[in-house]
C-alpha cells in the first residue's frame, strides 16, 4: 500500500509572529519557515507504518510556493521515498485557500491511487481545519479526524479521535483519509546521512494548472490585527478586598 502525506511550509512554531503595519497581513520576510507540526507528526507515522511492514511507500507532496521544496526535503531526510511539489503561488505572502489544496490532492491521488492519505488536522498558520475533511468529501472515502492512535488492519483502519468530552475509537474502510492530532506519535530528527540522502531522492515539480485547478482566492483578508496586550494586575492587601474588587468587575 502507498501513503500519501501533504505537508505544508508554515513560520516556525517558535518564531514570535509580526503583523504588517498597514494590517494587511503577517511579515513573512526574513522568518524562519519550517515543516507545519501537525504534517510532521503525519510524516513519521506513515514512515513508521512502512517501518512496520503496513505500507510499501511513502510519497509527501506540497503545494504552494517553489521555496516549500525545502520542506519536502525535510520529509525525504526522515525517510519518505519520494516527493511531490505543486507550484501554486509565486508570494510566500499567498496562501492557497483548502478547497484549492483539497481539488489538487484529489488529482494526485487519482494519479498515485494511495490506500490512504494522512494529513495534519490543521495548519498553525490560518488554522483552517478543512483541507482533510473537504478532500474525503471530494473522493468519497472515509475519513478520521483528530487521530492519537491509528492502527491499519487489512482492508481497515480503526482511528481514536480526540473529542470534546474525551476520546473516541471508530473504524473506517480503507481508502481513508487520516487527519493527525499532537499527541499520535512524537516525529524523528532527521540524521546527517539521511539529511545527504534526501537531496538524490525524486523530487517532481508540477503547477497547478497540471491538474486544472484554480486556485484564485475565494477569500479576501480585510484587517489583520495583533491581539489586545493584557491589562495588567492589580495587587489586594487582603480577602475581603480581593472580593471586593471581583464584585466591582462583576465576576462573582
Amino acid at each position: 500500500m502507498k501513503v500519501l502525506v501533504p505537508v505544508k511550509r508554515v513560520i516556525d512554531y517558535n518564531v514570535k509572529v509580526r503583523v504588517k503595519a498597514d494590517g494587511t497581513g503577517v511579515d513573512l520576510a526574513n522568518v524562519k519557515m519550517s515543516m507545519n507540526p501537525f504534517d510532521e507528526i503525519a510524516v513519521e507515522q506513515a514512515i513508521r507504518l512502512r517501518e512496520a511492514g503496513k505500507v510499501e511507500e511513502v510519497v509527501v507532496v506540497s503545494i504552494g510556493v517553489k521555496q516549500a521544496q525545502e520542506t519536502l526535503r525535510t520529509a525525504l531526510a526522515m525517510g519518505a521515498d519520494r516527493a511531490i511539489l505543486v507550484v501554486a503561488a509565486e508570494d510566500v505572502h499567498d496562501d492557497v485557500e483548502p478547497l484549492a489544496v483539497a481539488k489538487i490532492l484529489k488529482a494526485i491521488v487519482d494519479e498515485e491511487a494511495p490506500g490512504l492519505v494522512l494529513a495534519g488536522k490543521q495548519a498553525i498558520d490560518n488554522d483552517m481545519n478543512a483541507t482533510g475533511q473537504m478532500l474525503s468529501a471530494l473522493l468519497g472515502w472515509s475519513q478520521g479526524t483528530f487521530a492519537s492512535e491509528l492502527d491499519i488492519d487489512g482492508d481497515s483502519a480503526t482511528v481514536t479521535r480526540e473529542v470534546d468530552g474525551g476520546l473516541q475509537t471508530i473504524k473506517v474502510k480503507m481508502p481513508a483519509i487520516v487527519t493527525v492530532d499532537l499527541r499520535l506519535n512524537e516525529p524523528r530528527y532527521a540524521s546527517l546521512p539521511n539529511i545527504m540522502k534526501a537531496k538524490k531522492k525524486p523530487l517532481d515539480e508540477k503547477t497547478a494548472a497540471d491538474y486544472g485547478v484554480d486556485t484564485a482566492p475565494r477569500l479576501s483578508i480585510v484587517k489583520t490585527s495583533e491581539p489586545e496586550t493584557r491589562a495588567a494586575g492589580v495587587k489586594v492587601a487582603d480577602v475581603a478586598e480581593l472580593v471586593a474588587k471581583l464584585k466591582e468587575a462583576g465576576a462573582v
